[in-house]
């Protein structure tokens, strides 16, 4: 595929601190802006590595920030170099080692990525969500710009239909929508990321333990973040616990990605 052609992508990384095996694994749209070309390691699971042995040199990347307080599009990359195999998976003392690859029949692969562009509007995972979830067909009029066939484009992204892969493949139509979001802004009045609640009245005065845990677990469920895991806590009790939609990035049997690459840091 050449130049004038590309296929479109979008790819995680964790813009925060996290620290794994003594390193610190963040990468974020500063780091990438002052690298400009990085190889992409980390990647342990099977569909995101397939997606990545698709990509060809000249390819469009949307630059994710992922597992963090406010996930969204905080950037624009390019394919710079096609798969080849992760070196990292064979280091035991890297973050993402994986002691079932072997050299000589790799089972993990990693392309280079060169930084283009920081967002100018940064994108969030909010704003995407709030479009996609609406019933209407027509943009809300902060974001009118976008159309119908915008509204119609976002639904269909994988990153709202599924979230949590840390490599997706983008439409040019989903692309386009993404960049002029990016370049135009115009949602800071939007109210994003909280649904609507109807208080249901009780029909006793002392609610019995079992109509209490139904209750505790409808006001769970409608909790804004609906990705979540559950933790047991002493007494028996549950309690849902929420999580940035995109904290895990598919059945990975290791150590979720991002980055120990070498990078420079902004200042503090």
């Amino acid at each position: 595929m050449s130049e004038s052609s590309p296929k479109y992508w979008l790819m995680k990384a964790e813009p925060d601190t996290r620290i794994v095996k003594g390193k610190d694994v963040k990468f974020s749209v500063d780091d990438f802006e002052s690298i400009r070309t990085t190889p992409w390691e980390g990647v342990r699971n099977f569909e995101a590595r397939n997606l990545m042995k698709e990509m060809v040199v000249g390819d469009k990347v949307l630059f994710y920030h992922s597992n963090c307080k406010n996930p969204g599009i905080a950037g624009f990359a390019k394919v710079a170099k096609e798969a080849y195999p992760d070196y990292t998976a064979w280091d035991s003392s890297h973050p993402y080692f994986d002691p079932k690859t072997k050299q000589d029949d790799p089972k993990w692969f990693m392309i280079d990525a060169t930084f283009i562009a920081r967002a100018k509007y940064f994108v969030p995972l909010a704003l995407l969500r709030h479009i996609a979830d609406s019933s209407n067909v027509e943009p809300p009029d902060e974001i009118g710009y976008i159309g119908v066939d915008g509204v119609q484009s976002i639904k269909a992204m994988p990153l709202v239909a599924r979230g949590r892969l840390s490599v997706q493949r983008v439409d040019e139509d989903s692309w386009n929508v993404i960049q002029t979001l990016a370049e135009m802004g115009g949602w800071d009045d939007l109210t994003l990321g909280k649904k609507s609640t109807t208080k249901r009245k009780s029909t006793t005065k002392t609610p019995t333990k079992q109509a209490t845990k139904k209750k505790d677990n409808l006001e769970q469920d409608q909790a804004p973040n609906p990705g979540s895991n559950d933790i047991s806590l002493n007494a028996g009790k549950t309690i849902r616990k929420r999580k940035i939609e995109d904290d895990h990035e598919g059945d990975e049997t290791i150590p979720k990605r991002r980055s120990t690459r070498t990078k420079k840091m902004p200042p503090s």
